[in-house]
């Protein structure tokens, strides 16, 4: 089974659907069998490369102060929930560009979770912007990307046309909100719904792929 997972680094609730889908893969039978492939998705593509800015400026000027400040409280202590530790006071918001084409790196090199668990963590944690070249190669190399072949990579450009096919990919999808999960390129199940649910999502589409490979 393939699911491809729709996202984006700067995205809350990519964090905490990640952890509560670990939770249901983990429960699965047949957690053997899946392959779990992430997919390109940017919240704000207009978002200038090179800049980064605190996301607490960013959300203010979407929501309005007081809407930002329960929003961080809502998403960090829904993260805390699930084991995850949100400092979005430090986070900087930058174009995810670049850390796309850093996933698609990794995914060519067989460890792409590796690196988007790096990703989250840096962002969501730690405060790193994963706008910039040197802190991307530098998070790369943490996980065993060549740090040079990173650099080389991103300034050449290597992977920015596969990336734009994926964000086409999920616009011809109608992919709108992420995260978004596609199991088998069939079944669409948007958000970051609880373990459970994806528990029962993972069991359905093994039935209907059992019974679809059953001869006539």
């Amino acid at each position: 089974m393939l699911v491809e997972i729709w996202s984006d680094v700067v995205c809350p609730w990519c964090y905490i659907g990640k952890r509560r889908f670990e939770e249901a893969l983990a429960r699965f039978t047949g957690r053997d069998d899946v392959t779990v492939v992430y997919r390109a998705f940017q919240l704000d593509p207009t978002a200038p490369p090179g800049v980064a800015t605190s996301v607490r400026e960013v959300y203010d000027r979407k929501f309005g102060p007081d809407q930002a400040v329960q929003l961080i409280d809502r998403v960090t202590t829904m993260a805390a929930e699930v084991g995850l530790d949100f400092h979005l006071e430090r986070a900087q918001r930058a174009n995810t560009l670049l850390a796309h084409q850093v996933l698609w790196l990794a995914e060519q090199q067989g460890d792409q979770e590796a690196m988007k668990e790096r990703l989250l963590r840096a962002y969501f944690t730690e405060g790193r912007n994963i706008g910039d070249p040197d802190v991307l190669a530098d998070l790369a190399a943490e996980v065993g990307l060549d740090h040079d072949e990173v650099v080389t990579a991103l300034a050449d450009g290597r992977g920015r046309a596969e990336v734009a096919a994926q964000i086409q990919e999920a616009s011809a999808l109608d992919i709108a909100a992420v995260p978004t999960y596609v199991f088998d390129g069939r079944w669409s199940v948007p958000g970051a719904q609880d373990p459970e649910t994806f528990l029962r999502v993972l069991e359905r589409v093994a039935e209907l792929e059992a019974a679809a490979s059953e001869p006539a």
